[in-house]
């Protein structure tokens, strides 16, 4: 295929996958379970937060986190008691254990409290999306917390793709023109936005000859980036859901 040839494809994939259908096996169905803002903005982190590995897992650990804070995560961050964090004992999704998710809840209390909420974070400066990324994590924890927590919270300026909270970030910012995504924050554009970069997306970019580098790393994510945004520079992450799709679901 030339490059007008694979815009094409890709804009028929994307189109295609970006259905109401999409959330039934998606993580994004967690945060579609509520209709408050700062509810679908929590529960949207949090299960970003856990989404790797296999996907009936991320359901499943996700579920179970937005139960243990009573199916309603923003009067459970803002209002808990320590007592109220011990029902916490016992969860892990691979290598997010109870620790990890009490340090999550105090220092998004903490945001709420203190910042004006995780909108207001992301939005601390005008910088690219990867810099604040890298502010976000500053912020997040800058009150006390265990150090083997913030392996949870990446940092692109440290070399990683960031795929989670990029998802995340996708999932707040990108308009709710198909039911999928919920453009509920109104001061990133699309145009901003970087695509979540995971070995799906990764491997059929290869494949289409997006990009060259092996790595899942910050720099593969700029490569792709930059050619994503040539074929649509005011909504590149929507091709997420093409060339996901192509991977997961058509195993292309």
């Amino acid at each position: 295929m030339n490059q007008s040839e694979l815009k094409d494809f890709l804009d028929f994939k994307a189109n295609q996958y970006e259905s109401i259908d999409f959330i039934a096996t998606d993580p994004i169905q967690i945060p579609h379970g509520f209709k408050r803002k700062e509810d679908i903005e929590i529960a949207g982190f949090l299960t970003a937060s856990i989404a790797w590995g296999n996907r009936l897992s991320i359901l499943n650990s996700a579920n179970k986190m937005m139960r243990l804070m009573d199916a309603a995560p923003y009067d459970f961050v803002m209002n808990h008691k320590a007592s109220d964090l011990k029902s916490f004992e016992g969860f892990v999704h691979r290598t997010f254990n109870a620790e990890d998710l009490t340090s999550f809840v105090r220092s998004l209390q903490h945001i709420y409290k203190n910042h004006q909420g995780l909108e207001k974070v992301f939005n601390l400066s005008k910088s690219p999306i990867q810099q604040r990324i890298h502010d976000f994590k500053t912020v997040f924890f800058e009150i006390d917390h265990l150090p083997r927590t913030q392996k949870h919270v990446s940092d692109p300026l440290r070399g990683s793709a960031a795929k989670r909270i990029n998802m995340f970030l996708r999932w707040m910012v990108r308009p709710n023109n198909k039911g999928v995504d919920f453009g509920i924050w109104k001061q990133i554009h699309p145009s901003a936005l970087s695509i979540p970069l995971d070995i799906h997306t990764g491997n059929i970019a290869r494949k289409l000859k997006l990009i060259k580098r092996k790595q899942q790393d910050a720099k593969t994510l700029m490569e792709l980036d930059k050619k994503l945004r040539k074929f649509d520079p005011n909504d590149p992450v929507k091709y997420d859901f093409a060339l996901f799709g192509l991977g997961v679901f058509e195993k292309f």
